[in-house]
């Protein structure tokens, strides 16, 4: 498993649009066989701070996600959101198992 934390920062104008872009792309995103996971969360305490938390099965399946249509269509829909470049960092997952990922893909439906 890759599990994958995007930091993204948003125009304060922005917020609703990029929440219902992003929940858009984790709901299509959550159905690719690759993707354990797929969660947008927003910083408590400063609105316009933005975490996407995206659990991979394999190191390919990043890749294979950037080729799909709703990734296209929300890196292009939220590009001039951004306050800042988005960032990220890779983990390996500790725990829980590979199977314990999957609670998101049901959530979806």
């Amino acid at each position: 498993m890759l599990v994958v934390h995007v930091f993204v920062h948003v125009k304060a104008d922005c917020i609703e649009a990029f929440r219902a872009a992003s929940i858009e792309n984790a709901r299509s995103s959550v159905q690719e066989p690759g993707i354990a996971r797929f969660d947008v969360v927003q910083q408590a305490d400063d609105p316009t701070r933005f975490v996407l938390v995206e659990v991979y099965r394999t190191t390919d399946d990043p890749a294979r996600h950037k080729e799909t249509a709703h990734y296209a269509k929300w890196r292009d829909t939220v590009a001039e959101m951004m306050a800042e470049p988005r960032s990220a960092v890779k983990y390996a997952n500790v725990w829980p198992g590979e199977g314990g990922w999957d609670m998101a893909r049901d959530a979806a439906s």
